[in-house]
């Protein structure tokens, strides 16, 4: 195995029978960078040869035994991309030639000069270093393609085998890739190459509209292309999501789109839903029962004597009635999930809407010697594209929890206004108020803030839930500010959509 040294050493082997001769190359090589090695005759450098890694070789071509043409012979057929510069002191110029000819790089006669001797030495050793870098060069574009090739491969291996159906447009919504899985839910034809447009491969045309907007790049902000869903057969639903191929100018080449089986997903809600329809169907009925029987003993229960079993009935009515609201809320959740709530907005006016909701809840805050104002902008509202029960519902729950998280004597406001393109309604309270820690739990199904003040008031803990899918499903918008003791505002923000 030869000794090798470092990359970027350029190794000389000085070849020549005086010994002053290599003795000075030495000297002066040696001073500027280079590993330097000798040999006296032909024999020993090819000895050297065979077993150190050597870049130059500095030959003279008159020598005692094997001549310097002999071991330039040698030199070409044991590794052709060492350099040999031929040492002369004697031959003319035909026999520089002629070294040249049998494959020397340069030659330099005795005596030398050292800047001659350094000009050639460093002209051949910029030559090797150019080799080296061309010959890495090389080897690292072998690499990339090789590693580009595997990557590849890898990619193309796990878009073949991903679960869910893959799809890829160019920006002329040319459908340029697509995997088994998106053939298969889509029940594309065998036959059905890439190539085509869109519409060729998706049945629905809402999406394919969708998917060229994509492609051509009009969302600008990405957060805003919504998923889609679409039904293949009454027993078959799918779910889309699109997103843009961006380029390293971040400039749209085309779109991506995810598709998804959804269908158990759909039976499941289905099945959930008539499950809560029926059960709390079946439960309403005899709770209202119940309910107004108790109502019609407790009438009947006056006198010291039936002081306690009156507390005790109260107490059982209020359940009743608890229990009988839980059950519409859940009824309106499931109308919410199956999409039954919203799907025909008509236009409503909303100041009406709120007065009424505000004349009708004022009894409840008399109960309590509490006020509830509702103050209005001068000029009139625009009509509000929305479901009417869906309105109700939303400001009858936010104002019927002010009420009851409000103490005796306290204070509701509802505020109107326009907020750009929406109107801006808040429900402000003096009450109770909700800890910092709560308020990212209260519009969670089933979640009630309960402490001293509160653990007697009853409720569902589905109102602000519904609250929240309501104005999810119509677009629009909740937040809710409060402290402790000092009260609460929820800031409602709808959409005005013209009809």
């Amino acid at each position: 195995m030869k000794v090798k040294y470092k990359p970027d050493t350029v190794s000389v082997l000085v070849v020549d029978d005086e010994q002053d001769i290599r003795d000075g190359f030495e000297r002066i090589l040696t001073r500027i960078g280079f590993q330097v090695l000798k040999a006296s005759r032909g024999d020993k450098a090819l000895k050297v040869l065979s077993d150190t890694e050597v870049s130059i070789v500095l030959l003279d071509l008159k020598m005692p035994g094997m001549n310097g043409m002999e071991v330039l012979k040698h030199i070409r057929d044991l590794d052709v991309s060492i350099l040999v510069i031929v040492i002369t002191g004697y031959a003319t110029i035909e026999t520089a030639i002629e070294a040249m000819k049998q494959g020397a790089y340069d030659f330099i006669s005795k005596p030398f000069d050292p800047d001659q001797l350094c000009i050639i030495v460093n002209r051949a050793a910029e030559r090797i270093r150019l080799a080296r870098e061309t010959e890495r060069l090389e080897q690292e574009r072998k690499r990339t393609l090789v590693d580009l090739d595997t990557e590849k491969s890898r990619i193309h291996t796990i878009i073949e085998y991903l679960p869910n159906g893959l799809m890829v447009t160019n920006s002329r919504g040319q459908v340029v890739l697509m995997n088994p899985a998106v053939r298969q839910l889509l029940n594309l034809a065998p036959d059905l190459t890439i190539g085509n447009q869109i519409q060729d491969y998706l049945p629905n045309k809402e999406l394919c509209d969708l998917m060229m907007e994509i492609s051509q790049g009009k969302y600008v902000d990405y957060g805003d292309i919504p998923d889609y869903e679409f039904p293949l057969s009454e027993e078959k639903y799918l779910l889309a999501r699109g997103q843009p191929v961006l380029g390293a100018k971040k400039e749209c080449l085309g779109a991506v789109l995810n598709i998804v089986d959804i269908s158990e997903m759909k039976v499941l809600d289905r099945l959930k839903s008539e499950f809560v329809a029926k059960v709390s169907h079946e439960l309403r009925s005899p709770l209202s029962t119940i309910h107004e029987q108790l109502a019609l003993v407790i009438k009947d229960t006056d006198g010291e004597a039936f002081k306690q079993d009156k507390h005790i009935l109260s107490r059982a009515q209020e359940k009743t009635r608890g229990l009988i609201s839980l059950i519409g809320d859940l009824l309106d959740l499931s109308r919410i999930e199956e999409g039954l709530i919203g799907q025909e907005p008509k236009p409503v006016q909303l100041e009406l809407l709120l007065k009424d909701i505000v004349s009708f809840l004022g009894a409840l805050a008399g109960a309590k010697n509490q006020s509830i104002t509702l103050e209005l902008p001068q000029d009139p509202l625009p009509r509000l594209m929305a479901d009417h029960l869906a309105l109700e519902s939303i400001f009858g729950n936010l104002i019927t929890n002010a009420v009851n998280y409000t103490q005796d004597g306290g204070k509701i406001k509802v505020e109107v206004d326009l907020a750009g393109i929406n109107v801006r309604v808040k429900v402000i309270d003096n009450g109770f108020g909700i800890a910092a820690k709560y308020l990212g739990k209260i519009f969670e199904r089933f979640y009630r803030v309960k402490d001293e003040r509160t653990r007697y008031i009853t409720g569902t803990g589905l109102g602000l839930s519904l609250v929240k899918g309501l104005l999810d499903s119509m677009g629009g918008f909740i937040d809710v500010e409060s402290m402790p003791g000092k009260g609460t505002t929820f800031t409602v923000l709808l959409p005005i959509k013209k009809g």
